[in-house]
């Protein structure tokens, strides 16, 4: 059905480039997205931008492409706060010996807030225009999102014990339910169960996420098969892997978010086809914590959607999903032994049609195409570091695009003008995160 055109439009954005991600592997020269509204309304030349359009506000980039925003599937935003704070350790030794221990001392609906502002600016400042979060206090890391008008998906946490979030499960659905039904229908934030993994989380409570995320149409992230330790606990406790254990509670589906997925076999892979879930690759976070590689190119070829997440600071130590994607192509060619493996144009679609389609935002965001939300990243390829400039695709995903991001905008709303933060304080989230730093490093 044709959008009907306004006398006077909000904005034209021109470009060098554009890469629409839809279709695929199509790079526009010299075109503009016409923006009315919040949404993309045409993708035209520039001069037939001019003709068609009246407009309030236009915007030249000569030396940029435009791409989809970014979408960043897993992370933990207030985790930025310990960035650095713990490296070099295994993930268990990590999680049980300083991470789970500082949280339990420090979390507090304060330094959520505070921790999300952190890497909300970041992800906003390296291209990110939506981001899924799993995180205590998640009504702090909604706030936060509405605050600054990025989108999101915000996981509530569900663990059998208590937390510096809640007192036993029953305690964490209460309060995430409630999260779910104040921002239903809102059109930034979306709520999401977030099981924290099959080893904190007992048989009920899985069974009863299942039950009601497909009563209630929500999406289930969940870490699973982070490492082979992960693996083999499984098959003493239960007698059989992690996904075999979720696919019979009825936990696997396609409002399913699996996270991680280092420790694949092919019978996990016909799991994945079967039921539809999505793998959320953290390619960094798993070579930092030596939790295993994560088989994308064959994952891939089986037809299962893989989007890419950078997991929180605390283990990655940035939030920059450029940097994540080169990485993610890297990884891709070495684990596959093939250097065609992983494509810049198929990375870059990991990180927004495919984190969109995993969301289950994909009629929302993730390519740029009329009627879709104006959820736009601009890239300056003018930069040393890009020169020459053969194929802007792949100066994207294989050199520093991160540092080279101009500007960022949300349904149409510049988050990030020239390099500057329009919805967030950055001298504010600075000192915040100083004094944060000098509390934690001090007690």
């Amino acid at each position: 059905m044709p959008i009907s055109t306004p006398d006077t439009i909000d904005l034209i954005i021109k470009a060098r480039w554009i890469i629409p991600v839809v279709p695929e592997n199509r790079l526009l020269e010299h075109c503009a997205l016409a923006i009315h509204q919040g949404k993309i309304i045409a993708i035209v030349p520039n001069d037939e931008a001019e003709r068609r359009f009246t407009t309030h506000e236009t915007i030249t980039l000569d030396n940029h492409v435009l791409i989809p925003g970014l979408i960043n599937t897993h992370g933990h935003a207030a985790m930025s706060l310990l960035r650095g704070y713990a490296d070099d350790h295994p993930l268990h030794t990590w999680l049980n010996d300083h991470i789970w221990p500082t949280e339990n001392r420090w979390v507090s609906e304060e330094f959520v807030r505070d921790g999300t502002m952190l890497a909300m600016a970041e992800m906003i400042k390296t291209g990110t225009t939506c981001f899924a979060d799993m995180y205590f206090h998640p009504e702090q890391a909604a706030q936060a999102c509405l605050d600054a008008k990025m989108r999101s998906q915000i996981s509530f946490p569900i663990f059998d014990f208590a937390t510096a979030g809640g007192i036993d499960s029953d305690d964490y659905f209460s309060k995430g339910l409630v999260l779910h039904d104040n921002l239903r229908g809102n059109p930034l934030v979306h709520i999401a169960f977030g099981p924290h993994a099959p080893y904190t989380v007992s048989d009920e409570p899985l069974r009863k996420i299942a039950v009601l995320a497909q009563e209630m149409d929500m999406p289930v992230q969940i870490h699973l098969h982070e490492t082979a330790f992960e693996i083999e606990e499984s098959l003493k406790q239960y007698g059989k892997r992690p996904i075999q254990r979720l696919m019979d509670l009825g936990l696997l589906s396609p409002l399913t978010q699996c996270v991680h997925m280092t420790q694949i076999s092919d019978n996990d892979i016909a799991t994945l086809q079967q039921t539809g879930a999505h793998v959320i690759h953290c390619p960094e976070s798993n070579l930092k914590l030596a939790s295993g590689f994560c088989p994308v190119n064959k994952l891939l070829q089986a037809g299962i959607n893989v989007a890419i997440g950078t997991d929180g600071a605390a283990s990655n130590n940035d939030l920059d999903l450029f940097s994540e994607l080169k990485t993610a192509a890297l990884l891709a060619k070495a684990v596959a032994n093939d250097a065609t493996a992983l494509s810049a144009h198929a990375a870059l679609r990991m990180a927004t049609l495919n984190g969109a389609k995993a969301l289950g935002l994909d009629e929302k965001t993730g390519s740029l195409e009329t009627g879709k939300a104006a959820d736009i990243t601009a890239i300056d390829l003018s930069n040393l570091s890009m020169q020459p400039l053969y194929n802007p695709a792949s100066q994207l995903i294989y050199t520093h695009s991160g540092q080279c991001v101009s500007h960022v905008w949300v349904a149409g709303k510049a988050l990030l003008s020239a390099g500057q933060l329009q919805t967030l304080d950055e001298r504010e989230i600075l000192g915040k995160a100083n004094w944060w730093r000098k509390q934690i490093a001090t007690h």
